[in-house]
Formats: structure tokens, sequence, C-alpha cells
């Protein structure tokens, strides 16, 4: 059995003890709360502070939890209550579009995949929660890369792939792509990320009018296209999808 880091127990048990209790902690009642060396116990909070986990105040020397730390709990709690939201109507996506249904958010220099509803029928398929899209050819990823500042920034950024031909990787042809994106309100992926699939996705804003993430549907090319364009009703679907997601997280009406 693969024996655990005694530094890092040390310092979860650190934030464990100052999220409980007293809203602040001297180093003494600390460490001998742990029962650790006031040296030891010092060189933690000392690390723990540097990276935001927990903070110092100036007049009493005592410690609590950081900014940091309460970032990461956000997020966290902002990814569950999107997914929550979402549930009911990814299914009714998936159910009215007969298509395999996608939710995402931006996560290191990509789309995370936090939520998917497999396409209603007998077909074998592999559930995709936790895998990682590219920013700038899935719809998914050009959605949010259009509407959040910062995947903007990590698309523009990153190394953009080529996957198939019909890939779109110079910036300029990109960026304008991301014009038109925001100007119709979706965005498509008709074989730039895998060849004979096409998908088609919405952004999702919370109370703040901000992006959160996206919702999309995937399937067959000749599923999502008739006569070599997207299937208006399907487009109508995706919109309608983000529109209610957004709506019940307090967005109201776009």
């Amino acid at each position: 059995m693969a024996r655990n880091i005694q530094s890092l127990e040390r310092a979860a048990a650190m934030l464990r003890l100052l999220a409980g209790g007293e809203r602040r902690l001297g180093l003494s009642d600390i460490a001998s709360s742990l029962g650790l060396a006031k040296g030891t116990a010092h060189g933690i909070l000392r690390t723990l502070q540097q990276e935001g986990f927990v903070e110092q105040d100036d007049a009493s020397g005592r410690y609590q939890l950081g900014a940091e730390l309460l970032r990461l709990g956000t997020t966290y709690l902002d990814v569950h209550e999107l997914r929550a939201r979402a549930l009911v109507w990814t299914d009714d996506l998936a159910r009215s579009s007969g298509e395999s249904v996608h939710l995402g958010v931006l996560h290191q220099q990509g789309v995370l995949i936090v939520h998917h509803v497999f396409r209603p029928d007998d077909s074998r398929q592999v559930l995709e929660i936790g895998a990682m899209q590219p920013l700038h050819s899935t719809a998914l990823g050009k959605v949010l890369s259009a509407y959040d500042p910062v995947a903007h920034s990590e698309a523009l950024e990153a190394d953009r792939k080529a996957f198939t031909d019909r890939t779109i990787c110079e910036p300029d042809r990109f960026e304008h792509v991301l014009d038109i994106t925001r100007a119709r309100g979706y965005a498509a992926d008709v074989e730039e990320t895998w060849e004979g699939i096409a998908s088609i996705a919405a952004p999702i804003h919370d109370r703040r009018r901000m992006p959160v993430g996206a919702v999309g549907i995937t399937g067959a090319v000749e599923r999502l296209c008739r006569e070599g364009e997207l299937r208006p009703e399907l487009v109508a679907a995706v919109r309608d999808c983000a529109r209610a997601v957004s709506r019940d997280l307090g967005a109201g009406r776009f």
C-alpha cells in the first residue's frame, strides 16, 4: 500500500482545524491541537499562506482560512449547482433531439465535461464525464471562448492543433468564428474535431449574467445536418435548453 505524504496530511489537518471552532487561531494553539512542534507548524502555515489557503492577521498574528480556499470551494459549488440545475433540461434535450448531450465548463485550457446524457437509443456508448475537449475546435469550446474572456485568452494562447482538414487554427479566422458565435448565440463543429461528427452548443449564464458553462448535442453529421446546413430545429432545441438552465441559475431572460 502506498504511504501517505505526512506534510500533506498535516496541512489538511490544519485547514480542518481553522475551518471549525474559533475564527482565528494562534501558532501555539494550532501546534498544540495537532501535536506538532512550533517550527513544523509554522513551516506548514507559511507554505499555506504563500499559496493563499491561509491568511495571517497583521495585528494579532493569528491565522484564518484564506481567499484562495474560498475560491476553490465556490468553484466546486458552482459546477455542482450548474450540473444539478441542468439535469432535467439535458434529459429533455436528449429526448427531443435524439442525440447525446454534453455539459462543459472551462478547465485548464480546455473544456471539462461535467455531465453527459446518452443518446436515447440502444447503441453502445461510453460515459464521457471527466473527459477534456479542445477549446478551438469543439462547439462547447467555441461557445466558452466567445463568451468567457478567460477561455478566449486560453484558446488564443494554446496550441490550436488541426484535428481534421476542417479545423480552424489561424487566429484571425478563429476570432471571426467567435464573432459569428456571439452574433447568432450558438456555435457549431462540423467535422472540425472528429471526422463524421457534428455538434451544436450554446452558452449558459448565471445570476450575474456571467458565462458559467455550455451545453450541446453531438452526433453523426447526417443526423445533425440537412443539405449541408445544421438542422434549425436542433439549433433551437440547444438554445432553448441553455436558456432554461440559465433561468434556473437566476439569469432571467436572454
